[in-house]
């Protein structure tokens, strides 16, 4: 729990992608989220972890938390080449068969960014509680 007793989660990425889209939509619906602003969570969600099943040997985890105002889920991969300036990659266009994933994100969710360390990195994604404007 953090300091005001909200209580974060954490799913291992498995193969069992609709179990891990279960999870984060229950943890994101009692934090408050709902409509068509849970089910854009919980899509670029998949995206996300689908990426890391893809391009990152499936090696990673899901993490979720929340206050008052929003709900972030980050999804970690263990590899860790995504780069911050990944998350501002531009819609890859009609005749290109993949890529997509992190212009979806960007569009379904009010805030994407890639953080990066030394354990890999993480797709964060944040969506407002109610409905605020996207960033």
């Amino acid at each position: 729990m953090d300091r005001r007793g909200h209580a974060s989660a954490q799913w291992p990425i498995t193969d069992d992608l609709s179990t891990l889209r279960g999870q984060v939509r229950d943890y994101a619906a009692k934090a408050g989220l709902s409509g068509v602003r849970l089910q854009d969570l919980v899509l670029a969600m998949n995206e996300a972890a689908a990426n890391v099943l893809d391009h990152a040997r499936g090696e990673g985890h899901v993490q979720a938390w929340h206050d008052d105002h929003s709900v972030v889920v980050a999804v970690h991969d263990r590899l860790g080449e995504l780069v911050p300036a990944h998350a501002d990659a531009g819609n890859p266009g009609v005749t290109t068969l993949r890529g997509r994933g992190l212009w979806l994100m960007r569009q379904l969710c009010d805030e994407v960014r890639i953080t990066r360390d030394a354990h890999g990195s993480a797709v964060v994604l944040r969506q407002a509680i109610g409905d605020a404007p996207r960033a």
